[in-house]
């Protein structure tokens, strides 16, 4: 039995470090069950080195990431929405039609070590991707 992929959107402020981190985790630990997306409420220029440099530590693509404006996707389908910073879950926009929301915050490693993205990398694979697979009746993979 297929089904259709659940369309996840990750909101954050900045879409440069958790939300991208957030986007490529769930595409990879929840391959096939849904189609992870990220955006931000004020995009900045571009993604993290920090952020790009953590996930290539864990063996993960960073092909093609780039800070995304949420108007961008404001009409995409979306089966759920998750903030990880408090910022873009208080000025989280209004969708045209209800959408299943949970929030999740994160510490935020801009301009700190690359420890630092890495702990936050593997807190968002320890708590974000499990409670994506709840909120949407899926079955996550163990983490590798």
């Amino acid at each position: 039995m297929t089904t259709e992929p659940k369309t996840v959107l990750v909101l954050c402020t900045g879409n440069s470090c958790r939300s991208q981190m957030a986007e490529v985790l769930l595409n990879h630990d929840l391959a096939g069950q849904v189609r992870a997306r990220s955006a931000g409420t004020r995009p900045q220029p571009k993604v993290a080195d920090g952020a790009i440099a953590a996930l290539r530590d864990a063996g993960l693509p960073t092909d093609g990431l780039y800070p995304k404006d949420i108007d961008t996707l404001i009409d995409t389908p979306i089966d759920l929405v998750v903030t990880v910073c408090d910022n873009a879950k208080e000025s989280c926009p209004v969708f045209p039609r209800p959408i299943q929301q949970i929030h999740l915050a994160f510490h935020d490693p801009h301009g700190e070590p690359l420890e630092s993205f890495i702990r936050v990398r593997d807190d968002i694979r320890a708590r974000l991707v499990p409670a994506v697979a709840q909120a949407l009746g899926l079955h996550a993979a163990a983490a590798e």
